[in-house]
């Protein structure tokens, strides 16, 4: 067994320390370059075939990527213009793949293996590390060659991979994951989608709009962790597009016969011809002998970390998907990045509380702060609005008045505490939402700003007034 120590080096002061780090996604990256900048020499450590985690390679990217070319799809087929032909849109799978992983390619070597290439004080090693002690991984290569890594600071950042549900003979069948429905160069006649959460809708909805027929099977019901007002109204929008949603419904058996999958499930035998399997995502962390090392992990086995990305264990970080955060990448990137600041003598933290979330569904599902039942085990006496898109002129003017904007509040600060919007480019109006929050505003206040004409944003100010005023009395312009 080989020995690498990065020139043995013994001094542990911040100019001499050596970070090692399992994994190579954003929250390795991100904890890389700022051990890099701390002074620290840098070792990460890949598994795979390519460096870059999830979301460049089989997540956020390649997703947002179908999810959009779907939605122009679903345009040419049915728009809501006067003057303006609908058309049957003409769908090659095969050069969208193709276009998907160019895509891929060029945002992993720019944002990844250049940042590996041009700077000094990082190097890579491939293989499969684990724990030997607290200060030493073994890192086994393809060829069953091991080496050790000494180092002074550890991350962990394995990430995820997608769960699979115990459902008999489902595993004798070629189901797909996340990462085959997103690459396939062929549109099924009619897809399955078992789960109900933020990648199967948004999947599934893409395959809708792309041609096929889609049944969604949601154990409880759409986006049931949620406010429930937001998989409500959500499912009302999927059945009108002629999605399929199942609700309460579980397979309990599935079979292929070579061309078609045959399910089991409390809402009767179904048919179809491609099964997406997706019930969520579990933390790569079952080789690394974290046991040997003290990293205590929970129930699911997510590390448990505090808000300076430490484990349990001295000396020992981890973040990303591999801990118990929440799956997002920015959360991870941003949990990397105070990971390296901590392990060159800083002391960042990360807050979580206004942290925004986005599912893109069309209409888009967006979320930060608190809702109403989390507030409640709080002890917090809240009141809150609901305003329907119909009230937002920009939404009237685009013809997509789908959804909604609903705020929170607490009754004695009359502070803003959650926004819980479901609305075409959701996404793009909820930042504003959580610096509202971050910064303590009150809902007078939020209603006071100055928000321009003819945008989705200025929904946040009219839903605002609504706690003092009736909007429909209100001018265009909402002063």
């Amino acid at each position: 067994m080989n020995k690498c120590d990065s020139n043995k080096q013994q001094n542990t002061s911040q100019d001499n320390v050596h970070v090692a780090i399992i994994g190579s996604g954003s929250a390795a990256f991100a904890c890389a370059i700022k051990a890099a900048e701390g002074g620290s020499r840098v070792t990460i450590i890949e598994a795979g075939d390519v460096i870059g985690g999830c979301c460049v390679n089989v997540g956020c990217v390649p997703s947002k990527i179908l999810i959009r070319a779907a939605q122009l799809a679903k345009q040419q087929r049915d728009n809501p213009f006067a003057g303006l032909e609908n058309q049957t849109p003409i769908i090659n799978r095969s050069l969208l793949a193709k276009q998907q992983t160019s895509r891929v390619d060029e945002l992993r070597a720019a944002k990844y293996q250049h940042i590996l290439d041009s700077n000094p004080s990082l190097s890579l090693i491939k293989g499969y590390a684990c724990f030997k002690d607290p200060n030493t991984l073994t890192v086994t290569s393809e060829n069953g060659q091991e080496i050790e890594v000494v180092a002074n600071r550890i991350l962990i950042a394995t990430g995820s991979t997608p769960a699979i549900p115990p459902i008999a003979g489902l595993v004798d069948t070629p189901y797909w994951t996340s990462t085959e429905a997103l690459f396939s160069e062929e549109t099924p006649e009619h897809i399955v989608v078992i789960g109900s959460s933020v990648v199967a809708l948004e999947i599934a909805q893409a395959y809708r709009r792309l041609g096929s027929e889609v049944t969604v099977l949601s154990r409880h019901t759409l986006l049931y962790r949620e406010d429930p007002i937001l998989g409500e109204r959500l499912c009302q929008s999927f059945e009108n597009e002629g999605i399929r949603v199942l609700n309460q419904t579980q397979a309990s058996q599935v079979s292929f016969d070579g061309k078609s999958f045959t399910l089991s499930s409390s809402s009767g035998q179904i048919n179809c011809d491609k099964l997406l399997v997706s019930t969520g995502r579990h933390a790569n962390t079952g080789r690394l002998n974290l046991d040997m090392v003290g990293v205590n992990t929970d129930c699911n086995g997510c590390i448990e970390v505090n808000s300076r990305m430490e484990t349990s264990a001295p000396n020992i970080y981890a973040a990303g998907d591999c801990c118990n955060m929440p799956q997002y990448v920015y959360v991870a990137a941003a949990a990397g990045s105070r990971a390296g600041i901590n392990m060159t003598g800083g002391n960042a933290k990360l807050n979580l509380s206004s942290m925004p979330a986005v599912i893109f569904t069309d209409p888009q599902v967006a979320t930060v702060g608190l809702t109403e039942a989390q507030a409640e085990t709080q002890g917090i006496v809240t009141d809150s609005r609901v305003l329907d898109m119909e009230n937002v002129p920009r939404a009237l003017a685009n013809f997509e008045t789908d959804g909604f904007i609903k705020l929170v509040i607490n009754v004695d600060s009359q502070q803003l505490i959650g926004a819980q919007i479901l609305a075409h480019e959701g996404g793009e109006l909820i930042q504003s939402a959580a610096l509202a929050i971050h910064n303590k505003m009150t809902v007078n206040e939020l209603a006071d700003q100055l928000f321009p004409y003819l945008t989705m944003v200025e929904g946040l100010k009219l839903c605002a007034q609504t706690f003092n005023k009736d909007v429909k009395e209100l001018s265009c312009c909402a002063g």
